[in-house]
């Protein structure tokens, strides 16, 4: 490859946990490039992203935790609440509410069950199908929402403290969904849309 020519090298590397996975590395010059894994501070291995979405995952949902338990709210979970969000303002039928959270059937009917049965959520019959339920939050589902919407811009101020950690918070948020884009594309169309 000439000078100012791309390519990627890939590089078999061990992770912490002895595993072995794959750091791609790009570079300009077509030399052999830096090569450091995600602990060091360049790039990861694709495994190791998916690992660390999944833990952010259940941290965020062990930070909702929290912050029910502050309020004396112990009659939902987190995946409930989140399922709440996943609502919000609207009127939605079951299989809008599962295909808006990428919830599983059998959860989201387990976890719905729950919160009509909390208060949390309203449901009725669909006039156009009587079989079709239409959810909308409740008064107390919304006021639990707007509670934590207001806990949650608290914590937006505290990761955004300056100027450069917003534009960092936007920045990862633009990338995790191009990834979002990317895995939906693979699964519904074969096609990762990178190429």
């Amino acid at each position: 490859m000439g000078e100012g020519t791309a390519r990627a090298e890939k590089v078999s590397r061990l992770d912490d946990g002895g595993k072995r996975g794959v750091v791609i590395v790009a570079t300009q010059d077509g030399g052999a490039g830096e090569r450091s894994s995600a602990k060091e501070g360049g790039g990861g291995s694709y495994q190791e992203l998916a690992r660390i979405i999944e833990r952010l995952h259940r941290r965020f949902l062990d930070v909702i935790r929290v912050e029910l338990s502050r309020r004396g709210t112990d009659d939902i979970s987190p995946t409930q609440l989140m399922m709440l969000f996943s609502i919000g303002q609207d009127e939605i039928s079951v299989r809008d509410l599962i295909e808006r959270g990428h919830y599983l059937g059998s959860n989201a009917s387990y976890n719905l069950k729950h919160l009509v049965e909390n208060g949390y959520v309203d449901r009725s019959a669909s006039p156009r199908d009587r079989r079709a339920a239409r959810l909308r939050l409740s008064p107390k589902g919304h006021e639990l929402c707007n509670a934590m919407a207001s806990v949650e811009q608290e914590y937006i101020r505290v990761l955004a403290r300056t100027e450069e950690d917003a534009k960092d918070l936007e920045a990862t948020y633009r990338v995790l969904k191009r990834l979002e884009r990317a895995w939906t594309g693979i699964i519904h169309y074969n096609d990762a849309g990178m190429g």
